[in-house]
């Protein structure tokens, strides 16, 4: 697509304009008629370029773009009331797009097109095709309704610390801070917050998980469990799969963790490792963002300027678009994201700032993002995409290890005190994620679970993969509530095991790079080019990296892992 029209715009100032299922109808039902008509595969292949791929961006700009002004201000009614829209129509788009995909199955010519498209793409139609039926439209808008709810509702919640009302993202950060008793302070400050609202945390979720497991049996499945893997995209993989996976884990992994806290809570002097422990390392001085904004921007641009030419190119385009925002504020939503507006070939990131060492990681993690997605603006089929969730987690996490080497201009004297935290975190990461995937798995495979019998098994699990951390002492987290703003929870189930297997491999190019830093760049990239194009298997067979499912390698990387600690 030429994108020169909007060349030099900034993000705040594209213009936004409704795209309505009438439109999409339109271009479908000429899509429809002429693949009826069609004598050749060129035909539909034409027909699909003129009609679906016009629809499928201007549906995807338009939501993208609502969205994104939506989460930087919940209280903007009009963004408010365009997000509502796309999620009462929705699942009409979606029903046109499973006609769409029925279409390119059944067609007469489908072992051209097939051929032609590639075996990923159709692998993808038929998981398209069975993650949505007309049959549970209503369903789908009102399970829309209820994540927006639940957004809603997050951003409102406010802290009382140091005698300040305080976003929770804000309080968040100063779980790292190396006075114990703020930590302590910050943890129950975010418990009271949370307590606050119990009861419409536990009545939102309590909806969510009624209506995907309607909408599940409606279709015929079993319980959620089985339509999720679809929506999820899961081609290449199963549950199967990823049990073995969470199993290695605990085998392989959660001990190696265990024991690097236990020599933590040695150096930190505690034998109570608590919540409020578990992201901190040394008592020495934290790495923390030690400048403004502004000057943590113009390092971030000499980082990539030094690192690659043309991921320096698109990070400067994206500064001077003005396509970040990365401050917390009132009515903002908490968390982070990359998202994409097609149609004018623009990349846009959320985050929230909190002065901790995390906020390199959020910049890194969602430009991987950004460097993958616009690849995939200027594919020539863009249906083929950047891959599915576990494949783009990989663009993002292995980012953030490929920023090793630039760590000195953001933390100085105390840069290797950043890459054992990073590190140690990373490894810290994988178990709490397989737990937040077990969990979810407990919820939809039993959907008449009371909210307590939610909350004791999440302390359950937590002991199976976090033995070592207790929540003992602290105000309604130690009932077992953490995972209500875990929001993936919420908003994408299924969704967070997909960072335990792309941490895997971002693990992988890590110790890739501390041997061949080019080669690692060089396979990254590819990596991102051709996501969409090439199963994950493949994709991470062919650099070599870690693969996930792989037996002995969550041992090997533990093992290299804990070699490169002893080396920071």
């Amino acid at each position: 697509m030429d994108f020169k029209k909007y060349e030099n715009v900034k993000i705040k100032d594209l213009p936004y304009k409704r795209y309505t299922l009438e439109e999409a109808r339109e271009n479908f039902d000429k899509f429809f008629a002429a693949a009826k008509n069609a004598k050749c595969a060129d035909d539909v292949l034409s027909a699909r370029s003129k009609y679906v791929s016009v629809a499928n961006r201007a549906f995807s700009t338009a939501y993208s773009l609502a969205n994104a002004r939506f989460t930087q201000n919940t209280r903007d009614e009009f963004y408010d009331g365009e997000v509502n829209y796309y999620d009462t129509v929705s699942p009409a788009f979606n029903g046109l797009c499973v006609r769409y995909v029925d279409c390119m199955l059944s067609s007469p010519f489908r072992k051209e097109l097939e051929k032609k498209l590639g075996k990923v793409l159709y692998r993808t139609f038929e998981f398209q095709k069975a993650s949505y039926d007309d049959a549970i439209e209503e369903e789908v808008k009102t399970e829309n309704a209820y994540v927006t709810e639940y957004v809603k509702l997050l951003s409102t919640v406010e802290c009382d610390f140091k005698g300040e009302k305080k976003p929770l993202s804000y309080v968040r950060g100063f779980l790292e801070d190396k006075d114990r008793d703020v930590r302590k302070a910050a943890a129950e400050s975010i418990g009271k917050a949370m307590q606050a609202h119990s009861a419409e945390f536990d009545d939102v979720f309590d909806r969510l998980v009624r209506v995907r497991d309607k909408m599940a049996k409606k279709m015929g499945y079993k319980n959620f469990t089985q339509l999720g893997y679809y929506r999820r995209g899961r081609i290449d993989y199963d549950r199967a799969a990823v049990e073995k996976f969470r199993k290695n884990v605990v085998s392989s992994l959660t001990p190696v963790v265990a024991e690097m806290k236990k020599a933590v809570a040695e150096k930190l002097g505690i034998t109570d490792f608590r919540y409020y422990d578990d992201a901190v390392y040394s008592k020495d001085e934290v790495p923390v963002r030690d400048c403004s904004v502004e000057e943590f921007f113009n390092r971030a641009k000499e980082m990539y300027s030094s690192m690659d030419k043309e991921l320096s190119s698109l990070f400067d385009r994206m500064v001077n678009e003005e396509a970040f925002d990365v401050l917390p504020r009132d009515g903002k939503t908490g968390g982070g994201y990359c998202t994409s507006f097609d149609d004018f070939g623009k990349i846009f990131i959320l985050a929230n700032f909190n002065g901790a060492s995390g906020d390199i990681d959020v910049i890194t993690h969602e430009f991987g993002h950004a460097i993958a997605m616009n690849y995939a603006l200027h594919k020539e089929d863009d249906e083929l995409g950047i891959g599915g969730c576990e494949t783009a987690e990989c663009h993002s996490m292995s980012m953030e290890f490929l920023a090793w080497p630039y760590m000195d201009k953001f933390f100085g004297r105390l840069a290797d005190a950043y890459r054992k935290k990073h590190l140690s975190d990373a490894l810290t990461f994988i178990p709490y994620g397989c737990l937040v995937d077990e969990f979810q798995h407990e919820v939809y495979d039993h959907p008449e679970m009371t909210p307590a019998e939610r909350n004791a098994k999440y302390l359950e699990l937590s002991a199976k993969y976090r033995p070592y951390l207790s929540y003992q002492g602290i105000p309604y987290l130690e009932t077992g509530t953490r995972w209500q703003f875990q929001s993936h929870i919420f908003e994408a189930p299924f969704y967070y095991i997909d960072y335990c297997l792309a941490q895997t491999v971002a693990l992988g190019f890590l110790a890739l790079s501390r041997k061949d830093y080019s080669l690692a760049l060089a396979k990254y990239k590819e990596m991102c080019r051709t996501g969409g194009e090439k199963f994950f298997s493949e994709i991470v067979k062919t650099a070599g990296i870690a693969y996930p499912f792989g037996d002995g390698t969550l041992k090997t990387l533990a093992d290299n892992m804990s070699e490169i600690l002893k080396t920071l």
